[in-house]
C-alpha cells in the first residue's frame, strides 16, 4: 500500500457507513493523484448474475456526463453514414472499418450499427465481443436512429451489466465535478439499477454500496439512507 492511499485510509472510518452526500465529499477530499481521477460507484446487488433471468443491464445517460471524451465509432452506409458524422461521430464506414478492426485497430471507445449492416459487423463478435464493444440491440447501439444514439453516448450515456459476483461498477464523472453533480449522477444510475430489477430476484436487492476514485479506497454508503425515492 502505498504512503498516500495509508495516510487516507488512517483519515477515514471504512467500519461506518455515510451517505452519498459524505461519501462523495470524503472521495473528493482525500483525492491525492497528479491526474483527475475517475469516481467510481459499486453497488452489490441481490441477483445471480449465473441465471439470464437475473442479469442486471442497462443504459443510462447522465445528467453530466462522465468528464470523458467519448470515441464513436459508427458502422453504417448512404444518408446514415452522413447523419452519423452530421452528429459527431469519430469514426464511420463499413465493411473498410471491419478490416481495419479486424487487423487489430481499435483505437474507440463505443461502437454504434444500423441493423441493415450488423451481417458484416458480426464478424469482429469474437473481436469486439469481449471488450465490451459490439453494438447491441438490447442497449439500443443497433439502431437506425444514428445521430440521437451518438449524441447521446458523447453528452454522457454509459452502459452497466452485473459481473460474476453480483456487482455492478459504473463511472459518475471525475474529482474535479462539483460534488451535486457526482451525486446528481450516482442517484441517476441507482434509480436506473432499481428500475432494472429482475422480477426473479428476491430479499434485498440493493445490497452493499461504495463510492471511490481511480487510487483511493472504497467509502462504504448506507444504503437505508437513500430511502425509497432517490
Amino acid at each position: 500500500m502505498g504512503k498516500k492511499l495509508k495516510a487516507v485510509k488512517e483519515k477515514i472510518d471504512l467500519t461506518k457507513q455515510y451517505t452519498l452526500e459524505e461519501a462523495i465529499k470524503i472521495v473528493k477530499e482525500s483525492s491525492s493523484a497528479k491526474f483527475d481521477e475517475t469516481v467510481d460507484l459499486a453497488v452489490n446487488l441481490g441477483v445471480d448474475p449465473r441465471k439470464s433471468d437475473q442479469m442486471v443491464r442497462s443504459t443510462v445517460v447522465l445528467p453530466h456526463g462522465i468528464g470523458k471524451k467519448v470515441r464513436v465509432l459508427v458502422f453504417a452506409k448512404g444518408e446514415k453514414e452522413k447523419e452519423a458524422l452530421d452528429a459527431g461521430a469519430d469514426y464511420v464506414g463499413a465493411e473498410d472499418l471491419v478490416e481495419k478492426i479486424s487487423k487489430g485497430w481499435l483505437d474507440f471507445d463505443k461502437s454504434v450499427a444500423t441493423p441493415d449492416v450488423m451481417g458484416i459487423v458480426g464478424k469482429l463478435g469474437k473481436i469486439l465481443g469481449p471488450r465490451g464493444l459490439m453494438p447491441n440491440p438490447k442497449l439500443g447501439t443497433v439502431t437506425f436512429d444514428i445521430a440521437k444514439t451518438v449524441k447521446e453516448i458523447k453528452a454522457g450515456k454509459v452502459e452497466y451489466k452485473t459481473e460474476k459476483a453480483g456487482i455492478v461498477h459504473v463511472p459518475i464523472g471525475k474529482v474535479s465535478f462539483d460534488a451535486e453533480k457526482l451525486v446528481d449522477n450516482a442517484k441517476t444510475i441507482i434509480n436506473s439499477i432499481i428500475k432494472a430489477k429482475p422480477s426473479t430476484s428476491k430479499g434485498k436487492y440493493l445490497k452493499k454500496m461504495s463510492v471511490s476514485s481511480t487510487m483511493g479506497p472504497g467509502i462504504p454508503v448506507d444504503v437505508a439512507s437513500l430511502g425509497k425515492g432517490v
